[in-house]
């Protein structure tokens, strides 16, 4: 009988099991301004204004590693695809690349102008690209340090860089109101998503499957587009967002959940179809500026402003 089940049954949406708070990590000594699983769920990274990265155990929730280095603020950081390295974005205009498990910088990157505030590794991780306060993304080739584009890509601020899911294609966001598709190999601009010199574009993300991109912009609004129409499909709001560039994401391990930190001091849980607002997670004490969800776990880590400075941990019972 078990192996039965009707039609109905089999199509039916997984019912929202709440998430609790289970641990509050207090090591950061000013605000945290992102935090990201990493690939294999083994390890989450927290970066912070204090100009340190922790590196933390999933199991037991645990410092494992302090990266120490930078003169100034983190703003960002990603993680390698074989979840062995952490490259950090700093106010003191460089990237650095660490080995996460002993805190061993590996390399430093030089040629920003100006404070760096986003990287990512494209898939294959012999690739990193940034943002800068200089309005440049930089492509960085991984083995030698050195910059493989420098793509003068908007007119105000970077705010977020991300690369597709077999690295082909590059999303920008920006301070000017705009979102751009860049071909990886090449560094020319593809599309512009958005260009509406208002709101400010904060963040932007490929879905996991490379046709959508999930935008967030400085009005409250987040909202899911189609790549190829250029159309906005979805839209998610309720929460609080129109100072900070907050990263959203998105939850697959049990439904389908966009997930967003807001600057209400909840993370927001949206249902991705639907769009129904499902959870505020309260506990923060500031804007929550970073989330980040376990690939395989039913696990989320936040990261809170200045006036909280923790790193939160919430599960499904």
């Amino acid at each position: 009988m078990a192996s039965g089940g009707n039609s109905n049954q089999e199509t039916a949406p997984i019912p929202y099991r709440p998430y609790r708070q289970k641990k509050v990590l207090t090591a950061h000594t000013r605000a945290v301004s992102c935090v990201k699983f990493s690939n294999n769920g083994e390890h989450f990274a927290s970066a912070s204004l204090d100009k340190t990265l922790i590196v933390w155990s999933t199991e037991t929730l645990s410092k494992v590693s302090q990266l120490d280095g930078h003169s100034d603020g983190v703003s960002d950081l990603a993680w390698s695809s074989d979840s062995t390295y952490v490259c950090s974005a700093s106010d003191d205009r460089t990237l650095r690349i660490w080995v996460a498990r002993d805190g061993e910088c590996v390399k430093t990157l030089r040629g920003h102008t100006n404070f760096v505030f986003c990287v990512n590794f494209n898939p294959q991780s012999n690739l990193i690209v940034s943002g800068s306060f200089d309005e440049t993304i930089r492509v960085w080739d991984v083995q030698t340090g050195k910059s493989v584009h420098v793509i003068r890509a908007h007119s105000m601020p970077v705010t977020s860089v991300n690369f597709n899911r077999d690295g082909s294609l590059i999303v920008s966001t920006s301070h000017d109101g705009s979102c751009k598709i860049w071909d990886a190999a090449s560094g020319t601009c593809l599309k512009t998503l958005i260009d509406d010199k208002l709101p400010a574009v904060s963040f932007a993300k490929f879905s996991p499957n490379g046709k959508f991109i999930l935008v967030a912009t400085l009005d409250n609004n987040l909202r899911l587009w189609n790549y190829s129409t250029g159309k906005s499909i979805k839209s998610y709001a309720g929460h609080k967002n129109s100072v900070y560039c907050i990263a959203a994401t998105l939850s697959v391990t049990s439904g389908k959940y966009i997930v967003c930190g807001s600057e209400d001091h909840c993370v927001w849980l949206w249902d991705l179809q639907g769009m129904n607002p499902l959870q505020q997670l309260e506990g923060h004490t500031d804007t929550v500026i970073s989330v980040s969800c376990h690939s395989k776990k039913n696990m989320i880590v936040s990261a809170g402003l200045h006036n909280d400075r923790t790193v939160r941990v919430w599960v499904q019972d």
